[in-house]
């Protein structure tokens, strides 16, 4: 991330849901381009823009066309759920009109929705056990062949055939079985672990190890950045490609450009040593989502009030290595009916808000069913996240102080900076009863009073040692910000 966006509390938008009606959004971003910056996002992760194997009703993970990003007639419709490739251009310069960093959505693990079957001799693989020999080849006919027929070779005359991948998980003669690798072919081995070897996991699995592969996916990649007009990266998948590739893959593409290109990888796994062991197959090229951490708050969520709330932060990658976490509470893949579904209850997600937007570690993302709400399953935004993004953009700044030592009641306080004039806050959460917890604020707070901006708890007057005793009601959170002196002298006048 840019130093600028550092030092504006930088905050992501995830700009979509899984569940969002087909048609228009694009230029439903586009329209709200600049308010969005008002919002205090300095960064917006817009969904896949490319056709999907279900066409204008594919969320864009089922990827069919990478150089189709709504301009074909393919797959059933010439637009993407999203709208067109001239609307999707549009909403991308609206955003960096606007001082908007754009993260475009990467997909490079698999394909789906093959134009034509291929005869290929392939093995029979345990899903359970990847890493064990594969069985006896046999021939069958593989949905392997893309060649793109609505796009008569426009922009890349490359077509996709078996050599092309490693594995799928279909063939006519026998689909019963769930897992093949075409015969030749190997498994990448600096993937993640599960299942003794995760780079297969769905679809046709692009083979990254192929050279032509490898140089075709560059060649996209640069022509994409300039197509679109992106300038940053979500990588999806990322536990499921080859490390190495994914680095060289970044690398070709920053000496091609000459940019930053900040990247994101979704590497869902909830042991934080699977995420440190991937950075350091990649020289820490990109950084990740926190994954352990959406797991921590998704469990005090509902843990009817038994979580330790001191163990929020440990083992999670924003407490390794803050720099290059990027923090959620949910996202599409976690929401309500999707595969990975570990919803964080409503009551608490203002507290995890709280902690990733007040604190100063890690880059906090906000996702867009959380700050809109999903009005297909019923689910209402988070009422107080709009005062807590304010907070972040207004109060966040300087030294920190973590009070995690009660099991029931933590809390932080930043101090402020004098060149961010009102600056500092005090934040207190609590998964069960209410209480109080003294924390320091800063010195230069000695007899000011803390407002109370979130929680409707009474004010507090910090006293000569830079310390107040702040307050939060039973399973809820309280924000406190330094109220203008004016407002403290009124206030000491009459509570004399």
């Amino acid at each position: 991330m840019t130093q600028t966006h550092k030092e504006l509390n930088g905050m992501m938008l995830q700009a979509f849901q899984w569940e969002l009606p087909s048609g228009g959004h694009w230029n439903l971003i586009h329209k709200n381009a600049r308010m969005l910056r008002r919002l205090g996002f300095t960064a917006i992760w817009l969904p896949p823009a490319y056709k999907g194997s279900a066409g204008a009703n594919d969320v864009g993970y089922g990827v069919y066309d990478l150089y189709d990003l709504g301009e074909f007639d393919q797959k059933g419709s010439v637009a993407t759920k999203y709208g067109t490739a001239a609307e999707y251009r549009a909403c991308i310069s609206a955003l960096r009109r606007a001082g908007l960093l754009v993260l475009a959505d990467v997909v490079l693990n698999h394909r789906l929705g093959a134009d034509e079957l291929e005869h290929v001799s392939v093995r029979p693989v345990n899903p359970e056990n990847r890493a064990a020999a594969p069985g006896e080849a046999m021939e069958a006919d593989c949905y392997t062949r893309f060649t793109f027929p609505g796009r008569k070779g426009r922009y890349s005359r490359f077509v996709w055939d078996h050599r092309c991948f490693t594995g799928v998980d279909y063939t006519t003669q026998d689909p019963s079985h769930s897992l093949f690798l075409v015969d030749g072919k190997r498994w990448a081995d600096d993937v993640d672990a599960e299942h003794g070897n995760f780079d297969y996991l769905m679809g046709a699995d692009v083979d990254v190890q192929n050279p032509e592969v490898k140089q075709e996916l560059i060649r996209w990649g640069i022509w994409y950045l300039k197509n679109s007009g992106a300038d940053a990266f979500r990588l999806d998948a990322v536990k499921h490609i080859s490390a190495s590739f994914l680095a060289e893959w970044l690398s070709a593409l920053r000496r091609k450009t000459g940019k930053e290109l900040f990247a994101v990888g979704e590497y869902w796994n909830y042991d934080l040593s699977a995420l440190e062991t991937f950075l350091a197959r990649t020289g820490s090229c990109m950084s990740l989502f926190d994954v352990p951490l959406h797991a921590h708050f998704n469990e005090a969520s509902r843990s009817g009030g038994a979580y330790d709330l001191r163990n929020l932060f440990a083992g999670t990658l924003t407490d390794a290595r803050p720099e290059l976490s990027v923090t959620f509470v949910d996202n599409h893949d976690t929401q309500p009916g999707q595969a990975l579904e570990s919803w964080v209850d409503g009551w608490f997600k203002p507290a995890a808000y709280a902690l990733i937007l007040l604190g100063r570690s890690g880059f906090p993302c906000v996702f867009w069913g959380d700050l809109y709400g999903i009005p297909s399953r019923g689910i209402k935004a988070v009422s107080q996240l709009p005062a807590l993004m304010r907070l972040r953009r207004t109060g966040a700044f300087g030294e920190e102080h973590r009070y995690f030592d009660d099991a029931d009641i933590v809390g932080l306080t930043r101090e402020g900076t004098a060149n961010v004039p009102g600056s500092g806050l005090a934040f207190l959460c609590t998964n069960a009863r209410g209480g109080e917890k003294r924390m320091y604020v800063g010195s230069r707070f000695a007899g000011q009073v803390f407002r109370c901006d979130v929680g409707g708890r009474p004010p507090v007057v910090i006293g000569r040692d830079g310390c107040g005793v702040f307050s939060v009601a039973d399973g809820g959170i309280s924000v406190y910000t330094p109220a203008p002196k004016l407002k403290t002298l009124i206030w000491r006048f009459f509570h004399r």
